[in-house]
């Protein structure tokens, strides 16, 4: 049996590829930026310095039929959430910790992790802060930011795979 990949055609997607490499770049410690709607789905790609670090998507129940929400809902909560730095229920944060932060950690500190006199989520936010940057893009549907965020980190920009979250080809 041959298996048919679903990847998504990157043609379809060419303004927002480009602008997820090269578009308007947002500090982490600016957050939030004006430009960002507090309501909708959306793509964006994390970045430090010129190494893709990220990719991801929010909105995935979002269609051009939802109806705006008074609270701020999908691409909004989501960056907010990886802003904020904490790992309980962020899976980007957690990835940041283990790749990232963990490894400039001195043994004092990570004692005084353990000891709880040093919050580990407070350096996985700082780090977040003084090193990360993020683009996006907002999309009419999560469909739409599925496979968007599918292309990238398969590899469709000129980046290359995201080093936290590349799409292994048994994901394709």
């Amino acid at each position: 049996m041959i298996l048919m990949s679903t990847q998504p055609d990157p043609a379809q997607f060419g303004e927002e590829l480009k602008e997820l490499e090269v578009g308007p770049e947002h500090r982490f410690s600016d957050w939030p930026t004006a430009s960002i709607p507090s309501f909708g789905a959306g793509v964006y790609t994390i970045w430090r310095n010129r190494v893709l670090i990220y990719a991801g998507m929010s909105g995935r129940s979002i269609s051009a039929n939802t109806l705006k929400r008074s609270k701020p809902h999908g691409l909004f909560t989501r960056l907010k959430s990886h802003a904020d730095g904490r790992r309980s229920g962020d899976q980007f944060c957690v990835y940041v910790a283990d790749r990232l932060v963990m490894s400039g950690l001195s043994k004092t500190q990570i004692m005084e992790i353990a000891d709880g006199r040093l919050s580990f989520d407070r350096l996985i936010r700082t780090y977040i802060h003084d090193h990360l940057t993020y683009r996006f893009v907002i999309l009419e549907a999560g469909g739409q930011a599925r496979a968007l965020e599918t292309l990238i980190r398969a590899g469709s920009l000129a980046a290359g795979r995201p080093l936290l979250n590349p799409l292994n080809a048994q994901e394709n």
